[in-house]
């Protein structure tokens, strides 16, 4: 299966089997909504699974049951207590949202390799923690299934340059889990400073949270309902503690795997895979980023990085006093965005009409999910395309390992490899562990 390619971007029924000759070694993964009648038709919904069980897939996996073209047949966790909760869960929400009764042929397992294996499952939407990303998305591509990822997309650089080449080479319609992109506050701030109403950009500040550190929980009594040897993977084989991986999802934290660096990048990454990604798309950088990276004198501070573009604008990871968000600063104004507030400085600067001329972004219609849905089946890239996700992914990680490393970094998005400096290339990638799924 790892060789099998699929032709994914077409217009049409008929370009979709003229072009399906032409892929690799003549094997073609051909979905099931292309052919006959495609998506419209009610007993050919989109079949989609769930792959990560945890606290986000509560929400998560709330909003995709609520979209009428697709059914959600399948979830799999490394937890039989969040297979479990998962179970139920669904049937919940499906008797709530609509009245119906569970999908038909939905099933949960342990092993993800086994939901890839199933046919039927035209996509999957992968909530695990970070440093399972990549390798989960990846198989899926080359089991012919589009994909969700979560946010930050990738765990190092070098995942993200292998999920967009396996992309591109699968046709694969891949979203990243970037919501803020599909608000319309978010899109606004974006056209506002595109539009030049804050004249040139001169400054941004980003804020929000600290830079991974190394593991250091204690050690507790290994569950007998967890496979910890698959939960930590490609990981290194970390001391169980239940603050990295609860066992249900009615905790009021959510799990600290995101604070270290062995299974995530810090809330540096768990935060900036959302606001660097809103800096990204108002820039019009989401093929690019940020080409320096200087990072503060002390090595134990937590703020602090400066990051400057090629074209002169220069970013910083500092607190502004407003939470967790981003402030462009321009020749004419300032612009404050986060999830609590849009503001200009003049108030004057919001008002934007709009006409044929005014430069407007990709619209959602606020809508991340039904978005994802709508390129799977029109073969189109969504709003938050992998390419996208990835460059937004790598400035949180070159900006962790800056931190770490504690010395300027320089960078080029094209060749994406740091200049003159090995020890920082090395740490593009993680050797993965290895580990046994069952």
């Amino acid at each position: 299966m790892g060789k099998e390619l699929k032709i994914r971007e077409i217009s049409s029924r008929r370009d979709f089997v003229k072009q399906s000759v032409l892929t690799f070694a003549g094997i073609t993964i051909v979905p099931r909504y292309v052919l006959g009648r495609g998506y419209t038709a009610p007993s050919d919904k989109i079949q989609l699974g769930f792959i990560g069980l945890g606290k986000q897939s509560r929400g998560l996996s709330s909003n995709f049951i609520k979209e009428e073209q697709c059914n959600l047949i399948a979830g799999c966790d490394v937890w039989t207590t969040k297979n479990e909760w998962f179970v139920k869960h669904v049937s919940q929400n499906y008797q709530e949202v609509n009245g119906l009764e569970i999908p038909k042929g939905f099933k949960t397992y342990t092993n993800y390799k086994e939901l890839l294996d199933r046919d039927d499952i035209d996509g999957v939407i992968v909530a695990t923690p970070d440093h399972w990303h990549a390798l989960q998305s990846i198989d899926a591509m080359k089991s012919g299934k589009d994909v969700y990822c979560e946010k930050p997309l990738t765990h190092t650089i070098e995942e993200g340059i292998n999920m967009v080449k396996a992309a591109r080479e699968t046709g694969a319609v891949v979203q990243t889990g970037s919501m803020q992109r599909s608000w319309a506050d978010f899109r606004r701030a974006c056209e506002l400073v595109r539009s030049g109403r804050l004249g040139q950009i001169k400054q941004v500040l980003v804020n929000v949270g600290d830079p991974a550190i190394p593991y250091n929980l204690p050690a507790e009594d290994l569950p007998a309902q967890l496979n910890w040897n698959a939960w930590c993977g490609p990981a290194p084989l970390l001391p169980y503690n239940h603050q990295l991986a609860p066992s249900n999802n009615d905790v009021n934290f959510w799990p600290h795997w995101r604070t270290y660096e062995e299974t995530g990048g810090g809330i540096l990454a768990d935060w900036g895979a959302h606001m660097f990604d809103i800096v990204q798309w108002a820039l019009a950088m989401d093929d690019s980023g940020p080409v320096r990276y200087i990072p503060p004198k002390d090595l134990n501070a937590t703020r602090g990085l400066i990051m400057y573009y090629r074209n002169g604008i220069e970013m910083r990871h500092e607190d502004f006093g407003r939470g967790w968000g981003v402030r462009f600063i321009g020749t004419e104004g300032s612009l404050d965005v986060s999830r609590n507030y849009l503001e200009t400085t003049p108030a004057s600067l919001m008002d934007l009409e709009y006409s044929d001329s005014t430069i407007k972004d990709y619209n959602s219609n606020e809508n991340h999910y039904n978005n994802w849905l709508n390129a799977m089946r029109n073969r189109t890239r969504p709003i938050c395309d992998v390419e996208t996700g990835h460059r937004s992914a790598s400035i949180c990680n070159i900006a962790n390992i800056a931190y770490n490393l504690g010395r300027e970094l320089e960078w080029d998005p094209q060749k994406e490899r740091f200049e003159g400096d090995h020890e920082a290339n090395r740490l593009k990638s993680n050797k993965p562990r290895k580990y046994n799924l069952d």
